[in-house]
């Protein structure tokens, strides 16, 4: 699914709400995330899971094509736990 396909869904579900109305607050929702994750915080959505910052130290990697030593730097990857009840759902154990 993608973002205008999550946008249409909603606006159909919410006939009471206009398109731009629904668009707005997806995007708002997606940016506030991304900016509570940019300030190293946690954002936790109950029975869907849980976006957190995980920190890379730097390394030395390899470059796949020559084999030549290659300093990777530190860097922040986003990361995601699924919940209980999205984890039970993906494996038919609905409650």
């Amino acid at each position: 699914m993608i973002r205008s396909e999550l946008i249409q869904i909603v606006a159909d579900e919410n006939p009471h709400l206009y398109q731009r109305d629904v668009e707005r607050i997806v995007n708002t929702l997606f940016e506030e995330i991304i900016e509570a994750m940019a300030n190293g915080d946690r954002v936790e959505l109950r029975g869907f899971g849980a976006f957190s910052v995980k920190h890379r130290d730097a390394r030395t990697g390899r470059n796949p094509r020559t084999g030549e030593a290659v300093d990777v730097e530190a860097k922040a990857v986003p990361f995601f736990k699924t919940g209980k009840l999205l984890r039970d759902r993906l494996n038919g154990n609905e409650s």
